[in-house]
């Protein structure tokens, strides 16, 4: 389970589904029949009454469906004192339900109980460390006898025996989502389990998987150079904006969050109007269909998810972030951009790719391949795409150059793209590289389903990043000279510098 420090490589191409499922092998390729004008599959959009948001393709190949079910909440809809409640909830919701997990939930419960109360103690007794580690002493005893309770891992165990391949989650800036991929004939299976977790889940293991989670912000984040580096520099260019907020959450607010805190969450926004479930792959639609109904129409709905009214101010100077760290130096480099949907994205994209997109790109070409004076160079735009988000620029440099001499290269290349332009056949090859990764994704059944689900969730229409995709066809040379004036100026980025203290004397 992991959470999303960066999405995708530019503002209007899909993401690639997480590491962990880019092991699972295809489902085979869609024929004509299922593909409609310009590649865009045929998928059928069906709506239950409780506002869930059903996304069927099916397809020939292997007998397999991919499966994910995206809710539209993550980091960006939490408020102060509570980030990392929907990462938090990503590990939750696979520790099983009322009947999955569990040999007695009944006396779970009364634990739970127990343990939430000895919890609002430590909460009102932060000032006090001693008292404070007395009671989690109590809550980890505590957690020891619920355990022998607990069947562990039931949830996947099921899965894993029905063939499952590939069962994992992510949570990102905007979204939190579950996928799998199954034996066809197991379709049911999942439609079941689903159902069972949403509308019964447990929060078992509540504090030792707190205690999980605040170790991977200390490994990824805190004890880090890229991770503090990443975080700070987001924070210092999204003042307003909850982009700017960690998906994984302050240590302070994890500390502070009990169990009642992410059930109450839970029950609010995890309802089904706030998800879309994505079915990829050789399946009957009328029976997935009715399974659907079946299992996972019952359920009531929940709250709108919360509203994100915050707005980034124009940046009118440049901002500068330096962290110290016995480290290798590294540098990253954002400038405010529109968000994945505005008429200026595709061009962005374009311009990404064109910089740092490949051995041949300007960039790489430059400070790589010529200079010599960077091991690694990549641009994407993030942390989200409903709202306006930061084209960047990340840099490793090589040990014995410093960040300002990259700094000093990579202004020089904007400059000569802000005057000339790409070349023609540098938006060609561009344009290339986006038709062999649209026959990739019709290749990936689990790859389709995370593109319609996501695309779904995050913009109310599946339809979107094939949209998207088709828009690059009409990026012109000067689009993309425009957009690197508009966007890539100095007074408009913030800048991130990660290098060694100076010795003391």
């Amino acid at each position: 389970m992991t959470f999303v420090l960066a999405v995708g490589i530019a503002a209007v191409l899909p993401a690639p589904p997480p590491a962990a499922a880019q092991s699972i092998p295809s489902t085979g390729v869609a024929s004509p029949s299922q593909t409609g004008e310009d590649n865009r599959p045929d998928v059928r959009k069906v709506v239950l009454e409780n506002g869930l948001r059903l996304l069927l393709l099916p397809r020939e190949g292997a007998p397999t469906v991919s499966l994910v079910m995206q809710y539209a909440i993550g980091g960006i809809h939490e408020r102060p004192g509570e980030t990392g409640v929907a990462h938090l909830l990503e590990h939750m919701l696979f520790k099983g339900s009322e009947t999955i997990g569990t040999t007695n939930v009944e006396a779970e419960r009364r634990l739970f109980e127990t343990m939430d109360r000895l919890h609002e103690r430590a909460v009102a007794a932060s000032g006090d460390p001693e008292q404070v580690q007395r009671i989690r002493s109590e809550i980890d005893g505590l957690e020891d006898e619920a355990r022998e309770l607990v069947v562990s891992n039931e949830f996947d165990r099921i899965l894993s025996r029905a063939g499952a391949q590939g069962l994992n989650a992510t949570t990102t800036s905007e979204s939190t989502t579950y996928f799998v991929e199954l034996p066809a004939n197991r379709t049911e299976l999942f439609f079941a389990l689903e159902a069972d977790r949403m509308a019964n889940p447990v929060f078992r293991e509540f504090y030792s998987e707190r205690d999980v989670v605040m170790e991977e912000r200390r490994m990824r984040v805190d004890a880090s150079p890229a991770g503090t580096l990443y975080e700070r520099h987001l924070s210092a260019a999204f003042t307003e904006h909850p982009y700017g907020q960690p998906v994984v959450g302050y240590m302070a607010d994890l500390e502070s969050l009990g169990r009642q805190d992410i059930a109450r969450y839970y029950r609010d926004y995890y309802g089904p109007n706030n998800a879309v479930l994505a079915v990829v792959g050789r399946f009957d639609p009328a029976k997935v269909e009715d399974w659907a109904r079946s299992y996972l129409g019952p359920i009531p709905r929940g709250l709108e998810p919360p509203r994100v009214d915050a707005s980034e101010p124009s940046q009118i100077m440049e901002r500068r972030v330096v962290v110290e760290w016995d480290a290798e130096s590294s540098l990253r480099i954002g400038w405010h951009v529109p968000n994945a949907r505005h008429d200026d994205a595709a061009a962005l994209a374009m311009l990404s790719a064109i910089l740092t997109g490949g051995r041949t790109s300007r960039l790489h070409r430059r400070l790589v391949t010529h200079d010599q004076i960077a091991a690694s160079i990549y641009s994407y735009t993030g942390p989200g795409s409903r709202f306006p988000q930061l084209f960047q620029i990340d840099v490793t440099p090589v040990q014995t150059t410093s960040t300002d001499a990259i700094e000093r290269a990579v202004y020089d290349e904007i400059r000569r793209m802000q005057k000339g332009g790409p070349m023609a056949d540098e938006i060609e090859r561009v344009r290339n590289q986006i038709a062999a990764g649209t026959v990739r994704r019709l290749q990936s059944s689990l790859g389709l389903a995370f593109q319609i689900a996501d695309s779904e969730s995050l913009f109310g229409d599946w339809r979107a990043t094939f949209d998207a995709s088709d828009r690059f066809r009409g990026v012109t040379q000067e689009d993309v000279r425009d957009v690197a004036r508009r966007y890539l100026t100095p007074e408009n980025r913030t800048v991130a510098v990660l290098r060694r203290p100076e010795p003391s004397r």
